[in-house]
């Protein structure tokens, strides 16, 4: 073999190589996020008693640590489960103060990044091999999801319509998607929001199932078709389009916007904090790095602006707000800013009863369900409360699986039977909507 026969040679056999690692998982592990959680240990901790609720709050006050349930250092309450992600600088002392405080508490993630890994691994090879036939059982980006719209408004035009609603802080389109027959332009309407909080994927991944499965099974499953021919879904997959975008390539635990405060290096507010029922008061920060951040004034995020908006405008026909959120197992309605009972309690308390009984039938998966104030903890300018105050009588947020296990991290198997059973229960809400509650009485909303 001559030299300049083997320099080919090597050439192709280095060309080969690169073809091959390319399509290996390596790529995807060590390095993914630049390796930034390496180390980082997710602790739960149950304080049994005021003084050991205290202890914590002073413990956790000072460190920069990612709370993952509650909200914030705030709500913690005892014999409440609190989950934060601590980085690995500070595992070692947080582990001694604990002990020194005899708080109870256990770590059931010793090495974030490597459960990230874990829940990425497989994801880039099972889309090549589905080019041609959406996945739904994997986790997609922003511009997978609003291009998978497009073609869904495409391919079923008799059901599925597209719009956008306005724009996010960074310029991305509000993309809003509508189900249903057309042949009843002013049909009762169920909104539906996925994807509020950034780093909540199971959210967009439900909002795409239940689009799915109402249209394959129109044809076969008559309650889904009375459903479609009497009522019209509004389907925002991801709410938080920055916030998303940027937990998909920057930071996977981001939980907020991506608008600017020009006051603080801080960037992004609660969206789930920035609607005007009670605007930051209890269970919200005005501090811009806390992850509870309300916003410098209510609506001040254009993703909430704009919903606002588009359901002022439509809230004489608009019944049902749903907002999908994780991760509790919960199914709430307001109040969330205060106890109290709202006026068509038993209407709403009876729809979510039969709600997370259609849930259960799935796979036995239990929720809890009921005020959110009393059966969360007590927070001001959420969704549901401003939803419940502009006139639509059933307002609810789901917290989607797990209860702690996996947390933000449940893997793409756990898509198929979250969606499942979700699906199940959203549809128990529509159906609902299709029978008359007594109690329901739109005037007296407006004075709430």
């Amino acid at each position: 073999m001559t030299l300049d026969h083997m320099k080919a040679f090597r050439a192709s056999v280095l060309l080969l190589c690169v073809i091959i690692c390319g399509n290996v998982l390596c790529p995807v592990g060590a390095f993914l996020y630049n390796n930034r959680y390496a180390g980082d240990q997710v602790f739960r901790i149950i304080p049994s008693n005021d003084e050991e609720v205290q202890a914590l709050k002073k413990i956790l006050g000072p460190l920069k640590v990612d709370f993952w349930q509650p909200n914030s250092v705030s709500l913690i309450c005892h014999n409440a489960t609190v989950d934060v992600h601590v980085k690995s600088n500070d595992t070692r002392g947080l582990h001694a103060r604990l002990k020194q405080e005899h708080i109870h508490y256990r770590v059931f993630i010793s090495n974030l990044q490597k459960e990230i890994e874990k829940e990425t691994g497989y994801r880039y090879s099972r889309k090549r091999r589905s080019e041609s036939q959406y996945d739904y059982e994997v986790y997609h980006s922003l511009d997978e999801i609003q291009s998978w719209m497009y073609e869904m408004n495409r391919t079923h035009p008799d059901l599925v319509d597209v719009f956008s609603i306005g724009k996010s802080y960074e310029g991305r389109p509000l993309c809003v998607l509508q189900l249903g027959k057309r042949s009843r332009p002013h049909k009762k309407a169920v909104w539906i929001d996925c994807g509020v909080h950034a780093r909540e994927w199971i959210g967009p991944a439900f909002c795409q199932w239940f689009v799915k499965e109402a249209i394959n099974s129109y044809r076969y499953d008559s309650g889904m078709r009375r459903l479609l021919n009497h009522l019209n879904f509004y389907v925002m997959p991801v709410f938080n389009v920055d916030g998303y975008q940027f937990s998909w390539t920057t930071d996977r635990f981001w939980r907020k916007t991506r608008s600017k405060n020009h006051k603080f290096h801080c960037r992004g507010v609660d969206a789930n904090r920035n609607w005007k029922v009670k605007w930051c008061d209890e269970g919200a920060s005005s501090h811009p790095c806390d992850d509870t951040y309300c916003g410098p004034f209510p609506e001040s995020e254009p993703e909430v602006k704009a919903v606002a908006k588009f359901l002022r405008k439509h809230r004489k026909r608009v019944k049902a707000y749903i907002s999908i959120h994780a991760y509790a197992q919960m199914l709430l309605y307001p109040y969330s800013y205060k106890y109290a009972t709202i006026p068509n309690f038993n209407c709403v308390e009876s729809a979510a009863q039969n709600a997370v009984t259609a849930l259960y039938s799935a796979y036995g998966v239990k929720y809890r369900y009921g005020p959110a104030s009393t059966t969360l903890y007590v927070s001001s300018g959420s969704s549901i409360d401003w939803a419940y105050r502009n006139g639509i009588p059933y307002a609810f947020a789901f917290e989607l699986r797990d209860t702690g296990y996996f947390g933000f991290l449940l893997p793409e198997s756990l898509i198929n039977p979250t969606c499942t059973e979700t699906m199940r229960a959203v549809k128990a809400i529509a159906s609902g909507l299709l029978k008359k509650c007594d109690e329901t009485d739109r005037d007296r909303f407006s004075r709430i």
